[in-house]
């Protein structure tokens, strides 16, 4: 369960932070690339472009290093059960 959700949490954490980098690495795209701006459209571009894929990635990886470090928690907390017991 503690797995779960911590991959959860990560989720949600890696969703937001992979949002925003989204938003910057598209306004960066706009500038360097000197994206036409008639209609709104360098902002389409960033939010309808770059901040979803950057949600997506960020929160599939979020979720993978969360999911990850609680499952090697979990794993090493039982090895130093099993330690102790031996040891009395």
């Amino acid at each position: 369960m503690k797995i779960a959700l911590l991959a959860l949490l990560g989720l949600v954490l890696g969703a937001l932070g992979g949002a925003a980098l989204g938003i910057g690495a598209g306004l960066a795209w706009t500038e360097i690339f000197k994206t036409s701006d008639l209609k709104g459209y360098s902002g389409m571009l960033v939010f309808f472009t770059f901040m979803p894929l950057g949600a997506v990635i960020g929160g599939l990886g979020g979720a993978t290093l969360f999911g990850v470090m609680a499952f090697r928690d979990t794993k090493i907390a039982i090895e130093r059960e099993s330690t102790r017991r031996h040891d009395s």
